[in-house]
């Protein structure tokens, strides 16, 4: 690897909705473009992820074919040679490594794993799986391959960052104790990650029917959600159905006006204004079902141009492109795997 890595995945097996769209696809985007000169963008579908909770295991393969495109149809560029995208599983030294990394886990670490507690309250199955709760070193195995520098990740998965890292730091000294150069690049603090992409802790798409919780694909009605597969006359309905309230007035104020805050925010990225600026436009505006309208006609209008140019994707370029950039990574990941196996005596020393 000539450059520093940035490593993030793409979404394998959910229904992208209106917060993936502007809280993860946009930016992700973004920062490929203007990083890969400086930098190997390394973006990877998850498919091994994909299970950790219940799935529909049917659908698996459309749904990643189907959220590439969607990517694409954003803007991903895919004739870039710096930008890798490949699938996780078609990377055998991913679940090798995870399982090397696992033995040398203490099961306490995992225990005190936040996201696991929170995930494992929400399963309705009695069974909750192991790959749930070993997650994490998955993950760190997915960062420890490429030896990337930078890694964007939510709050919820701080912990998971800073579990790579701990790992990193125990298999370096340990390297070095049987007099190996230490084979893993650390990944950088979670301050140092925020500093370099930034923390925008302001957007959060609330559900339209609930908007004291965050949109979600796992609301099971689904009509508080707008997802990208929605027609667009649905979606349409959806925000014409929005919760609002009792006081007659477009207002932008969280705390006491939820729902019409939430279609204000819409619109602002909608608009790609301020959302003060557009508050200000409607400012003392008495018929929520005229505001609603105008915002309905931007998602309806947003659906129909993104699934018009999601119909245009070459299917074939992504397939090149996955291919190509599959076999590159794999290069990458055995070379650093075949340091780890020499470290822990499954290689000679030397070879």
């Amino acid at each position: 690897m000539d450059k520093p890595t940035i490593l993030t995945g793409i979404r394998a097996n959910n229904d992208l909705q209106l917060g993936n769209y502007f809280g993860a696809i946009l930016p992700m985007i973004d920062m490929a473009k203007h990083h890969s000169d400086q930098y190997q963008i390394n973006l990877f579908v998850p498919d091994l992820h994909s299970f950790t909770t219940p799935t529909d295991l049917s659908i698996l393969q459309k749904a990643v074919t189907s959220n590439l495109r969607v990517y694409v149809a954003a803007g991903l560029t895919i004739d870039n040679a710096n930008v890798h995208i490949y699938r996780q599983s078609y990377v055998p030294a991913h679940s090798e490594l995870t399982w090397i990394l696992s033995c040398f886990t203490g099961f306490g670490e995992m225990s005190r794993m936040t996201q696991f507690k929170d995930k494992s309250t929400k399963i309705k199955e009695d069974r909750i799986s192991v790959g749930l709760f070993s997650y994490p070193i998955l993950m760190a195995a997915d960062i420890l391959l490429y030896g990337a520098s930078y890694v964007p990740v939510g709050d919820d998965q701080t912990q998971h960052l800073e579990f790579a890292r701990d790992i990193a730091t125990r298999f370096n000294t340990m390297a070095t104790k049987y007099g190996y150069q230490e084979p893993f690049i650390i990944p950088e603090p979670v301050k140092k990650q925020h500093g370099f992409f930034g923390k925008d802790q302001g957007l959060r798409i609330m559900d339209l029917v609930d908007p004291t919780k965050k949109m979600s694909k796992s609301d099971e009605l689904g009509k508080g959600v707008i997802f990208l597969s929605d027609a667009p006359e649905i979606a349409k309905k959806k925000v014409m159905s929005a919760t609002t309230d009792d006081k007659a007035t477009v207002a932008y104020n969280p705390a006491e006006q939820p729902g019409i805050s939430n279609l204000l925010e819409i619109l602002s990225l909608f608009r790609q204004q301020p959302i003060l600026d557009v508050a200000a436009e409607f400012a003392g505006m008495t018929s929520y079902g005229e505001f609603k309208s105008i915002v309905a006609d931007e998602v309806e209008k947003f659906l129909v141009e993104l699934q018009a140019n999601i119909n245009k994707v070459d299917d074939d370029a992504i397939q090149k492109k996955l291919e190509y950039s599959e076999a590159l990574v794999n290069e990458q990941a055995n070379h650093t795997l075949h340091k780890i196996q020499r470290v822990v005596g499954l290689r000679p020393a030397g070879k």
